[in-house]
């Protein structure tokens, strides 16, 4: 497991891209099987493996194909390390946003 504390975000994206293309040579897949079984371009592929400017949601749909689902379940996780953090995440889950307004510009 990598400490990713200390690093710069495109040092993240470049691990990140590699753990990628290794895990997909592990699985003997080619850029072609992955694009064809996510529904994107076999480029899409090539550019996410790259760390070129991929949509998060090709992101998703690669981490499907290649069974690593349950890894973006804890991306976003709160942290609860204490009663405290537990009541405060609960109170922001049961926020609602009130008093806001969008204006309309129908004529």
């Amino acid at each position: 497991m990598l400490d990713l504390g200390f690093s710069k975000p495109d040092e993240i994206v470049k691990r990140l891209c590699e753990r990628l293309r290794t895990e997909r040579l592990a699985l003997q897949m080619t850029q072609a099987d992955v694009a064809g079984r996510a529904g994107i371009g076999t480029n899409t592929v090539s550019n996410l493996e790259a760390g070129r400017n991929v949509g998060f949601e090709n992101v998703v749909r690669v981490a499907m194909v290649l069974g690593r689902t349950k890894d973006l379940e804890n991306l976003f996780l709160p942290r609860v390390d204490s009663l405290e953090d537990i009541r405060r995440y609960e109170q922001t889950v049961n926020r609602s946003r009130t008093g806001t307004k969008r204006k309309s510009y129908d004529a």
